[in-house]
């Protein structure tokens, strides 16, 4: 039978051979294999749905992802500094007749999610939307008349 030398994958190089903590070992073994799991990563409070933005000469497109949102519950707003919001409200259609549902568990909720983004020279007046398949593409023409850049270095003293 041969030996195993423990292989640390977070600095990927063959640990010590002092004894190691074995509990130690079995979160490492949980955390490696859910590292790459596609949730893991994600914080739903500070990033509660993806979007995608794309820049073009004359506007931008931006894409996001909602999935089982219905437009009703979808509110877009532009103002006039260029902050592009995004808000979901979905309610959950509770039924106050039927108290004794007899759920076993529950996990599908209904909360508000929201979304800001900054777009320079976003014409306020200029905004389109689309909601299609879980899709919604928001079109915001460009002000070609705004100034391209107007920041500048600081020095740091």
């Amino acid at each position: 039978m041969s030996s195993l030398i423990p292989f640390n994958r977070k600095n990927r190089n063959v640990s010590n051979v002092t004894p190691t903590n074995p509990f130690n070992m079995i979160d490492d073994f949980f955390d490696d294999a859910f590292k790459d799991f596609p949730l893991a990563r994600r914080n739903l409070v500070t990033d509660p749905f993806k979007v995608d933005i794309q820049e073009t000469d004359n506007e931008y497109l931006v894409d996001a992802e909602l999935p089982g949102i219905k437009k009703n519950d979808i509110d877009v707003t532009l103002n006039d500094e260029g902050r592009l919001t995004i808000s979901v409200n979905r309610e959950e259609n509770v039924d106050t007749k039927d108290e004794d549902n007899n759920y076993i568990h529950q996990e599908r909720r209904y909360d508000s999610m929201q979304r800001s983004l900054f777009l320079a020279n976003a014409k306020t007046d200029d905004v389109k939307a689309k909601l299609e398949d879980g899709l919604l593409r928001i079109t915001v023409g460009k002000d070609e008349q705004a100034v391209k850049d107007n920041s500048r270095k600081i020095e740091i003293e």
